[in-house]
């Protein structure tokens, strides 16, 4: 993917104000996930007369072309300077390789264009840290991340009793995000590598349900972990294990796997008046979720916490439309910002607590801690050979 080249920070130039007129959005890579998942969150916004997707860009000009057909898109592009120049979109959608996002999203926002990018948003805190640092002060743009599992009627009532303290205070939650994938799967070249994918089933598939499990139970504090490759023939991990702890006193569990031929994703949080519990795959209703109370507990209290109202499905569509509402406001979004790298952090300090066999504390990776600048941190028997060459 062609992008414009690093330069010094300038002023975005900025689109007309939106109010009174359809969001203007460009999506970028044109693969699965954005044919799939993003063309068709933005039709259905489209629909409701809030975005029209005014051009898509690729590196491939046979796919480009041909997404832009099939969904009604004016402009095909190869280079996404040009389009940001020719264009200037109000909102600019990422579906690339990990290791493309952060030269895009720069270009993106020094272009005046708010950003939504899917996960995992960048592959090191320092990448996303050069990212913040191209956001708007006020007003935006702004940068954020897909984190579809947090929205919808399911994630909006369990965080509300929980934040409410409905439930009693949390005390053991259970985190897990067990699937599977095949040889085929790490054929493509840029999976299983840190340096294009950024890390293994904790960055790259259990991400989701760690960014849910804090959205819900808040800021952790500190975290065990383990990790192996068991099958793949990968640099990173096939497999992770954590205990956390979070400032709240709860205790969670964490397992990451690509093992699984049971595939599930799953979180549960055990309070003092009741279990929550989410057991899914890839998305969410109210049908997924089950709320079990205490033997003390009231019956009318039980039917109240099991009202979810309205089923409204966890998806792309539902964080989108939120986002729009933010963009209008001039608002930063949810799952930007620190919100955004809560669950990045949470996935460096596994990384680090695994690699070097010790209990790693929130807020201890920064700038000039290997686990900052890399998720492998340079570990012996982690870091590619390149890396381990260098620190020899």
């Amino acid at each position: 993917m062609s992008t414009p080249q690093t330069e010094p920070r300038t002023s975005p130039t900025r689109s007309a104000p939106l109010a009174g007129r359809r969001v203007r959005a460009a999506v970028i890579g044109t693969g699965a996930i954005g044919r799939g998942s993003h063309l068709p969150a933005l039709a259905k916004l489209a629909e409701e007369g809030e975005v029209e997707v005014v051009a898509a860009v690729d590196v491939n000009a046979a796919a480009a072309e041909e997404f832009c057909r099939a969904g009604g898109v004016p402009h095909a592009y190869t280079d996404l300077g040009q389009m940001l120049a020719e264009q200037r979109p109000d909102l600019v959608t990422i579906c690339t390789p990990p290791t493309l996002h952060k030269a895009q999203t720069i270009a993106a926002l020094r272009a005046g264009a708010w950003v939504w990018c899917e996960k995992p948003p960048v592959p090191t805190l320092a990448d996303y840290a050069a990212v913040e640092a191209e956001e708007g002060v006020e007003g935006g743009p702004y940068a954020s991340i897909v984190f579809q599992h947090r929205f919808g009627s399911g994630t909006r009532h369990a965080r509300r009793l929980l934040d409410g303290g409905a439930l009693g205070r949390p005390l053991v939650a259970h985190c897990q995000t067990t699937w599977h994938r095949d040889t085929a799967y790490y054929a493509v070249p840029w999976r299983g590598r840190w340096d294009t994918e950024g890390g293994g089933p904790a960055m790259g598939h259990g991400i989701h349900q760690m960014d849910l499990m804090l959205d819900l139970l808040g800021p952790w504090s500190e975290v065990r972990a383990m990790a192996g490759r068991l099958v793949h023939d990968v640099e990173t991990e096939d497999v992770s294990t954590a205990l956390v702890r979070f400032e709240n006193g709860a205790l969670a569990t964490v397992v990451n796997s690509v093992l699984s031929p049971d595939e599930v994703s799953r979180i549960r949080v055990d309070c003092e008046r009741a279990t929550v519990e989410l057991t899914h795959l890839y998305g969410h209703s109210n049908a997924d979720w089950r709320i079990t109370p205490a033997p003390d507990v009231p019956a009318a209290d039980a039917a109240a916490w099991r009202d979810f109202g309205p089923d409204v499905p966890s998806s792309h569509v539902e964080q989108l439309r939120e986002l729009i509402v933010s963009m209008r406001k001039g608002e930063r979004p949810r799952s930007s910002g620190a919100d955004g790298r809560t669950s990045l952090e949470l996935i460096a300090a596994l990384y680090k607590s695994a690699f070097t066999d010790a209990t790693v504390r929130a807020g201890e990776i920064g700038p000039g801690d290997p686990f900052f600048t890399s998720m492998h941190g340079d570990a012996p028997g982690w870091a590619p050979a390149a890396a381990q060459e260098v620190t020899a």
